[in-house]
């Protein structure tokens, strides 16, 4: 299975620490609270399907990642897992975002939120009314309207909220070789973005899964640049 496939960016991957749906990957040496990464994956995916993403060597890797940098990585177990579910999602990321904050080894003052593929429409709540704590938002080869046939809420169209997102700095990385219906709610969302604090990572030859399908160099780049630009606002 392509979950199952490694991030493309050599990284040592760490045990997690597992708090009921979340799990942490602090820093070797914490000596007072860090920023902290919360990945949150993308779907719909099948509540039965095992290993569940938090297991899956793609966001294992980017715990560790992140750990390496000297940040808290922590992913979510979230329940997106139909089309009609993104409200079940939405709790269970607002929840993580809360848990975690609360750890005494976080800063609950600098937290970025990273979102992938089908999970990108759950950002448009933060980008509606960030709270002073979110540093960044990132959305990778995101999902930023309903696919055809889907369900219309509209409290998950990011597009429509991002003007809402004042100086919240938001990290895109958008992929050349994307799913057209995903690629036109990326264009939607790049157009409502004017004015909004948005730095765009260019892919062109990446598809939608880049950072485990398009093992090269300019993805690798590309993967690096994102993660540079995400430290960068939390002060690593």
């Amino acid at each position: 299975m392509d979950v199952l496939r490694p991030l493309i960016v050599p990284v040592a991957v760490r045990d997690a620490e597992r708090h009921g749906s979340i799990d942490l990957y602090p820093p070797d040496e914490v000596t007072g609270p860090r920023p902290t990464v919360l990945f949150v994956h993308g779907g719909p995916v099948p509540a039965e399907l095992r290993p569940t993403p938090r297991d899956w060597p793609q966001y294992r890797a980017y715990g560790s990642l992140a750990a390496a940098r000297g940040v808290v990585g922590a992913t979510v177990d979230h329940r997106l897992h139909s089309p009609a579910a993104y409200p079940d999602a939405a709790a269970d990321v607002r929840a993580a975002a809360d848990a975690v904050r609360a750890d005494p080894r976080v800063d609950d003052d600098r937290l970025a939120l990273w979102f992938f593929s089908g999970s990108g429409m759950l950002a448009a709540d933060w980008l509606r009314d960030p709270p002073p704590w979110l540093r960044c938002l990132t959305l990778s080869y995101p999902l930023l309207r309903p696919l055809p046939g889907w369900p219309a809420d509209p409290r998950f169209l990011p597009a429509d909220a991002v003007a809402r997102a004042g100086d919240l700095p938001i990290v895109l990385t958008r992929v050349g070789q994307e799913n057209p219906a995903i690629a036109e709610g990326v264009e939607g969302f790049v157009a409502a973005s004017a004015g909004a604090r948005l730095e765009i990572v260019e892919v062109p030859h990446g598809h939608h899964a880049f950072d485990v399908l398009d093992d090269d160099d300019g993805s690798r780049a590309a993967l690096t640049r994102a993660v540079d630009l995400v430290l960068a606002t939390l002060g690593r």
